[in-house]
């Protein structure tokens, strides 16, 4: 049984374990409260607060994730006591010597982790704003300082914007929340980048996945299990098309949930794996639900919540709905809530997730099950002056007063500086563009005619904010021209001039000069003058070039315009 209490001001659940004592301090604070220009903010807090627990014994963590940032720990009632007082004083006044140092730890960790199939969805949906930022590295370390590390904590780890949850017998002796005084900060509201739905993109991979939002119910998450089972019987087990087909349930905020398949493939199973996918989905939409299907994902949801309570395991759920803004639930009316969905709620569900789905096609089209293309370029370009590239004609670069624009084959890319959500800048000129709706422009200046001294103004109409300056890059890094695809240059009159054709003309060159001097001294034994052998030289080069001119020139030109 939760039990609510107030510590130093933080609202706490306190339930009993039969396990070991363990307690989690969370925050309404994560990845979608970031802009991208300080992309990695929340995270950041979150290792310079544990570098205060130094090498302690007691096992203990942090973790920053979409809506939320929690501390947690398992130990005795001693150990939790010191544990969540050294993270709340660590909060107070952070470690800012270790700055430098925690930037780097996250890019190591960073570049060990792995990038998963759905990892792109966000982004798509969104765009490069609030839920969209779990598909955007963190690009905004470089800029962050000490007084942004201040402010953020400030506005978000304040004890108005924490919970506390204990499971084990009470409130450890000792344990002190010195927390700012703050207000509830609520989630931010989701962005869309997609002006229809159900919509698709096409990925080069051979992974299906597909997201829905949904309303946050018991409803939403037995439709996770109903189409889970549905997928493994008829794309697995049946068809024999994927080995890996599930589906999760994921909450967010107070009354949205994002329920998310996903199911992989061989190459040449791909488009069978699609239309099954499509067929599953279309069948639980018109009621075609399997009633043991049903029954046996409520049954299976309502162990867990049972085990769930008796090891304290509800307590972080509870807690961060405390923080959405919803009431604590206990498990028996979660049970309740879960014994009461049936056959023909899951299909309701099913209606509206079709309704407003993103499908990531495994390279292929998927228009022809009603989705419609996602946008990946731009409507307009911004006016502007207009740079040529070096690497082919059919491209161009547009820079003006209002954004930036990227143009290839009559499509463009564009960042509106009103609109823009980062400029990641490098010392030798390149500039990274990020919209509000994920669309970017990369500008490298050895690749633009003209664009390097174009820099000065296009720096000083970059809002100032959203500048990240990045590390000097390796010069094997910079890029240079390729003209590798440039047709061969042309002679006049438009025909290619071929090294064979080269070569020829100039041996016949040797030719027409050889063959004069020759016959020069064939005709004449040597008691002729000077001058009186000029004449002789002149009158045959004069032969030479008329025979060649019908002969050999004639010819050979008619090579050049075969080759």
């Amino acid at each position: 049984m939760i039990r609510q209490l107030d510590v130093d001001g933080v609202p706490t659940l306190l339930a009993p374990t039969t396990g070991p004592a363990h307690a989690g301090l969370a925050f309404r604070v994560g990845f979608a409260d970031e802009p991208l220009y300080r992309r990695g903010i929340t995270h950041l807090v979150e290792h310079l607060a544990l570098y205060s627990t130094g090498v302690a014994d007691y096992h203990y963590n942090g973790a920053t994730g979409v809506e939320y940032t929690f501390f947690h720990m398992q130990g005795s009632e001693e150990d939790l006591a010191a544990f969540l007082t050294g993270v709340c004083s660590s909060l107070r006044d952070l470690p800012m010597q270790r700055l430098a140092v925690e930037k780097d730890l996250l890019q190591a960790e960073a570049n060990g982790r792995n990038q998963g199939a759905a990892d792109s969805m966000s982004l798509w949906r969104h765009g490069a704003r609030d839920f969209g930022m779990p598909s955007y590295p963190e690009w905004g370390l470089p800029a962050i300082t000490e007084d942004d590390l201040r402010a953020w904590v400030q506005r978000y780890f304040t004890r108005e914007n924490a919970v506390l949850w204990l499971a084990g017998e009470g409130v450890p002796e000792g344990l002190r929340l010195d927390l700012p005084s703050g207000t509830r900060q609520p989630a931010p509201t989701p962005s869309s980048a997609l002006p229809v739905t159900p919509a698709y993109f096409t990925a080069n991979s051979g992974v299906l996945v597909w997201d829905a939002e949904v309303e946050r119910a018991a409803r939403s998450s037995v439709f996770a299990g109903v189409l889970e089972r549905a997928m493994r019987r008829e794309l697995r087990q049946e068809a024999g098309l994927s080995y890996t087909a599930q589906a999760n349930y994921e909450p967010l905020g107070a009354d949205r949930a994002l329920v998310t398949a996903v199911a992989d493939s061989l190459p040449d199973k791909q488009g069978a794996v699609l239309g099954g996918f499509v067929d599953v989905l279309a069948a639980l939409r018109v009621g075609r639900i399997d009633e043991a299907d049903v029954t046996a994902v409520v049954k299976q949801r309502a162990e867990a919540l049972h085990h769930a309570e008796e090891q304290g395991a509800r307590l972080p759920g509870q807690a961060l709905n405390l923080l959405a803004g919803r009431a604590v639930q206990t498990a028996d009316e979660a049970i309740a809530e879960m014994r009461a969905v049936g056959p023909a709620e899951v299909a309701e569900v099913a209606v509206t997730a079709s309704a407003n789905g993103l499908l990531m096609a495994p390279r292929t089209r998927a228009d022809w099950a009603g989705f419609a293309a996602a946008p990946n370029r731009s409507e307009t370009a911004v006016p502007g002056t207009t740079y040529a590239s070096l690497e082919g004609p059919d491209e161009a670069l547009v820079i003006g007063p209002e954004g930036v624009s990227f143009m290839r084959g009559g499509e463009a890319a564009t960042v509106r500086f009103d609109a823009c959500a980062i400029v990641r800048a490098w010392p030798d000129g390149a500039r990274y563009f990020v919209g509000h709706d994920g669309i970017a422009v990369s500008i490298e200046p050895t690749l633009w005619a003209g664009v390097a001294a174009a820099l000065p103004w296009l720096d000083s109409h970059i809002p100032a904010a959203l500048r990240v300056d990045q590390p000097p890059r390796d010069p094997a890094q910079i890029p240079q021209p390729d003209v590798s695809g440039w047709p061969a240059p042309q002679r006049p009159g438009g025909r290619v001039l071929t090294k064979r054709a080269a070569v020829g003309l100039g041996l016949m060159a040797l030719v027409l000069m050889g063959v004069p001097v020759a016959l020069s001294f064939a005709v004449t034994d040597g008691s002729l003058t000077a001058s009186d052998r000029l004449a002789v030289f002149v009158v045959i080069v004069c032969l030479v070039i008329g025979a060649g001119a019908v002969l050999g020139v004639r010819r050979f030109l008619r090579r050049i315009r075969r080759t």
